[in-house]
């Protein structure tokens, strides 16, 4: 058999069930109304295994100790297992029960697994994996959008950038800026590029609240994002380009003076 199936076969530590952390107590259950009840729960869940309350190759409470915590039925329990393997955080196996999957398997690409890793402990880990995907995808696609935009998607780009320096408040402002960036993205003209700034709009926003909350100069953010709306509209594929590379090192040098 080949390792790979024997590690899916059973967890590491599947004969030592890993007990559940000391604060899951039944006074920290919250009871999940409505429809939406095992996708709450799965949120819950999927929180605690990706902030590291439950660590790979840990064995979770099984459906009835879940149902009696969270005072839910045994059938959302279920649900949210589901969901949960379905991102490729868990697996199950019957009489072993649902184990944390290793972290090399978990789908990050997902909304809700980039949101619960946004506010995990290790948030500056977090923050410095979005800036890395930004360095590899945001340059080029400023510089296709430089050249492929039409009008419209112009439009967008400059309203959004229009909003980040009129912005009353910090979540006005990180929304517009996480409009900007995904606009370029629409606008670079390659279909998976698409995609794949729609699944980071979560990441983006965690990462833009924390710069505009700690970015004591926003005037110079601002005309950082300016410039790449100029050159942009311009048509000035590599002045696009250079532009985020200055945009990309300010943030950088935001997450590192926070770090210090």
């Amino acid at each position: 058999m080949p390792d790979d199936a024997k590690s899916r076969k059973r967890p590491a530590k599947a004969e030592a069930a890993v007990r559940a952390p000391a604060t899951f107590r039944r006074a920290d259950a919250a009871h999940f109304p409505g429809s939406s009840v095992h996708a709450s729960l799965a949120s819950e869940i999927g929180l605690r295994i990706v902030r590291g309350d439950y660590p790979p190759g840990a064995i979770l409470p099984n459906e009835a100790k879940w149902s009696e915590t969270f005072n839910v039925s045994r059938s959302a329990v279920r649900e949210a297992i589901k969901m949960l393997m379905a991102k490729s955080l868990l697996a199950s196996r019957p009489k072993i029960g649902s184990w944390v999957e290793p972290k090399e398997r978990w789908n990050l690409l997902d909304r809700d697994v980039l949101a619960w890793y946004a506010t995990a402990p290790d948030r500056e880990a977090f923050l410095r994996t979005v800036q890395e995907f930004r360095h590899i995808i945001e340059p080029e696609a400023s510089a296709f959008a430089a050249t492929r935009r039409s009008d419209e998607q112009m439009a967008e780009i400059s309203q959004a950038c229009r909003e980040m320096g009129d912005a009353a408040t910090l979540q006005e402002r990180t929304r517009a800026d996480t409009r900007f960036h995904l606009a370029i993205l629409r606008a670079s003209g390659n279909d998976l590029l698409v995609p794949l700034g729609v699944l980071i709009e979560s990441a983006l926003d965690h990462l833009f609240v924390f710069v505009t909350r700690e970015h004591s100069d926003q005037r110079r953010a601002q005309s950082l994002h300016e410039a790449i709306e100029k050159n942009i509209r311009l048509r000035r594929p590599g002045a696009a380009r250079n532009a985020v590379h200055r945009l990309l090192a300010n943030t950088d040098d935001v997450i590192g003076r926070s770090r210090r």
